[in-house]
């Protein structure tokens, strides 16, 4: 009876610790969706299939290289923090890359190294952002994407993904092509 006992115990103890891991993950995201401020990142959407995954729109930043003035170096694939400010047109810019997380009060987001470049006065680095993907449903993502290539085919139209900071953690909550949402504009061609 002491080990049925046992077991129940253990068993409960690791069913609520599988619980509570992603309840925090999701309650950590809504906590920077609805506290955290609004960054326009500028993108260029492409649409990769990715069958273990779904379908997404992957984001390429137009801002996503920085110079640091000091041959600094960084390597592949590097956590790094990226501080962050909006320009006269109110989308993001890069301020200043690091290693150690801002001790003054700046907005900033945790990214990673995709490539340096070094000379001798300078360091030029590639930056991925952790919000490269929109995952869409499986059946808007292609209508996503045909819709931004025939929005950049003849006049091309501004589009940047709404994402919110929040104590260097960041979760992308849009897509917008000139000032309409991806999702708005799949929903309209789906049902005119």
């Amino acid at each position: 009876m002491k080990n049925k006992y046992i077991l129940l115990v253990a068993f409960l103890l690791v069913a609520a610790a599988q619980l509570y891991v992603p309840a925090s993950m999701i309650i950590g995201q809504e906590e920077v969706l609805t506290t955290g401020k609004t960054f326009r990142f500028r993108t260029q959407p492409v649409d990769p299939n990715d069958p273990m995954r779904g379908k997404y729109m992957i984001l390429n930043f137009q801002d996503n290289s920085f110079t640091l003035p000091d041959s600094i170096y960084f390597w592949h694939n590097q956590d790094v923090h990226v501080q962050l400010f909006e320009d006269e047109d109110g989308f993001a810019k890069i301020r200043n890359v690091s290693a150690e997380a801002p001790s003054e009060d700046h907005d900033y987001v945790k990214a990673s190294i995709q490539y340096a470049n070094y000379n001798n006065h300078s360091t030029r680095i590639l930056i991925r952002y952790p919000f490269e993907r929109f995952y869409m449903d499986e059946h808007k993502a292609p209508i996503a994407e045909d819709l931004y290539f025939r929005s950049q085919r003849n006049s091309p139209k501004t589009s940047w993904a709404v994402v919110k900071v929040k104590n260097g953690e960041s979760v992308l909550e849009d897509v917008m092509i000139d000032g309409v949402s991806i999702l708005d504009l799949v929903d309209n061609q789906q049902n005119p």
